[in-house]
């Protein structure tokens, strides 16, 4: 930052806000806002403001409430835990991602659908998120980038699971680290050899000796 030649990095994270509150901190963004809870929240590290996106209703929020108790009576008993800190989606958790896989998520996304409730379900390498249907990281990088004014042409995206692909419809330079779901990997630029953080410091050292 004091010599003004290197990118300003954020976050766009599907995770709740205290973690890319954290994540902000240890990289030293203080400029930038970030992207949190899949598109939900955006918070500014700078100013300490964080807002919801102000399409997400009441009614959206009773609905997040509803699922959430519903997953708590129906699968808190097999193991099965909630993220915390989430506001307006329901991330579930258990050890054995397998039986996460292939018994609960089929049992969540046919209670979504029979219920008809407004949520998109997902499994990612851990977790299965039930997001609003209607919010996503696209809609909150779109608030973000609204704010910033940044062309598309000065922007630069990571991300390893399918999810991401939004980010790389908004950048114009797009890496994956090594462990990136194959789907996500055939709109990369850049693949590292690396996997997970150790990939991501690989792809930023070489954005900036690229001079991208």
């Amino acid at each position: 930052m004091q010599r003004g030649d290197r990118p300003l990095v954020t976050v766009c994270t599907g995770r709740p806000q205290p973690f890319a509150e954290s994540i902000c901190r240890l990289i030293g963004n203080m400029f930038v806002p970030c992207v949190c809870e899949m598109g939900a929240w955006l918070y500014h590290p700078g100013t300490n403001v964080y807002t919801l996106d102000p399409r997400i209703t009441p009614g959206n929020l009773e609905a997040v409430a509803s699922l959430s108790s519903y997953c708590r009576q129906t699968f808190g008993p097999l193991g099965v835990t909630q993220q915390p800190g989430k506001t307006a989606s329901v991330t579930l958790f258990h050890p054995n991602t397998g039986f996460l896989r292939e018994t609960v998520f089929p049992a969540v996304r046919d209670h979504v659908a029979a219920a008809r409730m407004p949520f998109r379900v997902s499994m990612t390498w851990l977790y299965i998120n039930c997001d609003l249907e209607h919010i996503s990281k696209g809609t909150g990088l779109d608030r973000m980038l609204g704010e910033l004014k940044i062309p598309k042409s000065r922007l630069a995206g990571i991300g390893d699971t399918t999810s991401d692909q939004c980010i790389a419809e908004r950048v114009a330079f797009f890496a994956c680290p090594a462990n990136a779901q194959p789907a996500i990997k055939e709109h990369a630029h850049l693949i590292a050899k690396a996997p997970e953080a150790q990939g991501v410091v690989d792809i930023l050292s070489q954005l900036v000796g690229d001079g991208v």
